[in-house]
């Protein structure tokens, strides 16, 4: 039998200030203790940088993890959300792991989850709770980047020929659409994109390709 630690932090800014870090192994330290495993350094597998929407199987140490664990090893995460946000992935890595007889423990959920007790019920329901809460929260971030589209605030990203970024809002950059105006007229009078396209270049100094400049006619 082996026994293992998982820890990860989402952010190299959290894994170089080493706190959340340290409260994780101090956690699986004293649980295994508790326990009676002992864990040797070397089983103590720390996933730095990555966000916990990765898969565990897809994450760089997660996967490696995942590929050596079979029957009688023990794996002991400090919380659930260290190793899974997503309801899917979390029951079926637990299935997984139960079938190749792994135990999993959970320190936030009392300990052991792939028995048929308690913490098995109450994982599935936390993990159900998981993704509820994530997918909330990725509402809200919709919603108030809709508001602020609504309200013309620029949100970043590729600022489109014809606008410009004033303050914190997007507005049309009078210069460009006047330019703009013109490759209209220019077009409906029979002049080709591509003719379009290099007098942008030679008139106006902008590149342009005649497929771009077909989306302002």
């Amino acid at each position: 039998m082996n026994a293992y630690g998982y820890v990860r932090v989402s952010t190299l800014q959290q894994a170089n200030e080493g706190d959340s870090l340290e409260t994780q192994l101090r956690q699986i330290s004293s649980y295994s203790e508790l326990k009676g495993y002992r864990i040797p350094s070397e089983h103590i597998i720390t996933e730095k940088g990555v966000s916990g929407s990765l898969e565990f199987e897809k994450r760089p140490e997660g996967a490696k993890l995942f590929a050596i664990l079979q029957r009688g090893d023990v794996l002991i995460f400090s919380k659930l959300d260290r190793a899974f946000r997503n309801t899917r992935n979390a029951l079926n890595t637990l299935h997984e792991l139960k079938e190749r007889g792994v135990s999993v423990h959970f320190i936030d959920l009392g300990g052991d989850v792939t028995n048929d007790g308690i913490g098995s019920v109450i994982f599935t329901i936390l993990a159900a709770f998981a993704t509820f809460e994530r997918e909330r929260i990725a509402t809200r971030i919709r919603e108030v980047k809709q508001t602020q589209k609504t309200e013309g605030k620029f949100l970043g990203g590729f600022t489109r020929f014809g606008f410009a970024v004033v303050g914190k809002k997007l507005e049309k950059n009078p210069g460009q659409q006047a330019i703009i105006r013109k490759i209209k007229v220019m077009k409906r009078r029979g002049v080709s994109l591509r003719r379009i396209s290099k007098w942008l270049d030679v008139t106006h100094g902008v590149t342009m390709s005649h497929s771009t400049v077909s989306t302002f006619v």
